[in-house]
């Protein structure tokens, strides 16, 4: 038997998709396994602990901590912002308090330990050494031996996606190691694909980790687990008992992928294409009956479409074949979405919102960057969604290589222009992956230090600095007074999984636009 396990700290408010999806791959080989999401029980374990309230702020939130909680899986109560916002920031600002050393940081959607960095071999390596110090201990160390235990494992599996796991799921490693010596450990996920594409990356944890995995994980877990021979094994994501579980949202969030890697895999500076990730994609005659089985025996409140883009393909599948429940994804601008009737379409088979990698409003940008699209296709998609009642979170990116200071104002101008189309946005300043191709062409200096580490920083060729692109963003950008009513509607640290529940097509309580602290947005 095998325990997958989903360390702290992500956003607690849906089930893993990874740990789900080989669930999913080991049931249908007859493989026992069990499920921990170790993230949503640790942050409630912190939260039910003691904290000293010392200041106003944390005594009231430690006294409505339980309101809170109730308040944000009823979906009436995402009709005011305000109330919403509040709730979120007091749960927050107890997580924070729940560490007590001045160098740990949790909360709502993070981890850090400023002594430790998840970018650090060495320091992944003491984080398993020494577990007590991890500020989700007193979780884990009663948790951890009573699942085992019961569930006689003799493997351990512990997905990680994102940085913020990486201590947590070190440390967690490190304790079942202690006290479980003869247990195997695999690790796998996101993060741990892009450390072993690295071109000088070393397994340096032997001991402590029996096996690494890249990739998308089925069927490598499969072969170390006897059952070798089958491919891909692809199978239908299992939630076991994670369906029942009280996340923080409004019902239950279904994570579902219909395809691994990206179908474009063309853009500059990409992950998956500099780490030569295949793109494997369910057919849509699959998809959609696949999706309508699950919607009918678990009644989602919302699907979350997890694709790093869900391919037209799939989008006309849903437009003739609704998958039965609300959904949203990450989706391409495509001349698909300029259709009008097709956008209606979608509305009608569920769609509330879809994210867009739109990057930039100005086109010699776009065409650097392989983007695929143009302006103008984008400002008719914006209109045709709008004009469907689907919601947009539109995802922009600044200080790219071939981004000036007067480009990224045609970004500003763009977004003015479209203000009214869009509902939500993503505004990042660029980091340089060290892997793609590209950043050979770039003079680099540090940026995150560690053996580990995923980007770097570099001088930029127009001599537009991090500094300055920051004080464009924060100080014109977001301050510009047809953009900030779109930057405060963002939902605090849950933002795009819980901005759903504040769009009119999800939430029949938002027939009137959206307040924030008591002003209309």
């Amino acid at each position: 038997m095998i325990l997958l396990i989903h360390p702290p700290a992500t956003k607690p408010c849906e089930p893993p998709a990874g740990i789900t999806q080989l669930a999913g791959a080991l049931g249908s080989h007859g493989i026992p396994y069990g499920l921990l999401d170790a993230n949503l029980e640790g942050m409630l374990y912190q939260l039910e602990a003691p904290v000293d309230a010392f200041d106003t702020w944390t005594r009231r939130a430690k006294k409505n901590a339980s309101s809170h909680l109730n308040s944000l899986r009823n979906l009436s109560f995402y009709g005011r912002f305000d109330r919403y916002k509040r709730a979120v920031l007091d749960l927050n600002r107890l997580l924070e308090k729940s560490a007590t050393d001045k160098d740990l940081r949790i909360s709502l959607a993070d981890y850090e330990d400023r002594s430790l960095s998840p970018t650090r071999t060495d320091d992944l390596l003491s984080a398993a050494e020494h577990p007590e110090k991890n500020p989700f201990y007193p979780y884990f160390s009663q948790r951890l031996p009573d699942v085992i235990e019961k569930g006689q494992y003799g493997y351990i599996g512990v997905s990680l996606s994102f940085l913020s796991q990486a201590l947590s799921g070190f440390a967690m490693i490190g304790f079942v190691k202690r006290r479980f010596p003869a247990l195997k450990i695999i690790i796998g996920g996101g993060l741990v694909t892009s450390w072993m594409k690295r071109a000088t990356f070393r397994n340096s944890f032997g001991g402590l980790i029996d096996y690494m995995v890249s990739g998308p994980g089925e069927e490598a877990l499969l072969n170390i687990l006897g059952k070798t021979g089958h491919g891909r094994a692809r199978s239908r994501p299992a939630y076991g008992f994670l369906h029942s579980q009280k996340y923080l949202a409004p019902g239950f969030i279904m994570p579902y992928s219909s395809s691994s890697g990206c179908y474009w895999g063309k853009c500059a500076f990409c992950p998956e294409k500099a780490e030569g990730n295949r793109y494997e994609q369910l057919p849509a005659r699959v998809v959609t009956p696949e999706l309508i089985g699950l919607v009918e025996a678990l009644r989602p409140a919302l699907i979350h479409l997890t694709d790093n883009a869900v391919s037209p393909a799939v989008l006309r599948g849903f437009a003739e074949n609704p998958p039965g429940a609300p959904w949203y994804g990450f989706a391409r601008v495509t001349d698909c979405l300029t259709d009008p009737d097709f956008c209606v379409a979608l509305k009608r088979s569920g769609c509330v919102m879809l994210k867009l990698g739109v990057e930039s409003g100005n086109q010699d940008v776009l065409d650097a960057m392989h983007k695929g699209n143009d302006v103008s296709t984008t400002s008719r998609a914006l209109r045709a969604l709008s004009n469907a009642g689907i919601a947009t979170y539109v995802y922009l990116l600044f200080g790219t290589p071939w981004e000036s200071e007067d480009k990224a104002r045609r970004t500003l101008d763009f977004t003015v222009k479209h203000s009214a189309c869009i509902d939500f946005l993503n505004v990042a300043i660029f980091n340089l992956p060290r892997l793609s191709p590209e950043s050979f062409d770039l003079v680099q200096t540090d940026f995150y230090e560690g053996d580990l580490s995923l980007y770097t920083n570099f001088v930029h060729p127009h001599g537009w600095t991090r500094r300055n692109v920051r004080s464009f963003v924060e100080r014109e950008f977001r301050q510009h007074s047809a953009i900030k009513p779109i930057v405060l509607r963002q939902p605090p640290l849950f933002t795009s999984n819980h901005a759903p529940f504040f769009c009119r097509a999800m939430n029949p309580l938002l027939s009137e636009p959206v307040r924030i602290d008591g002003e209309f947005a």
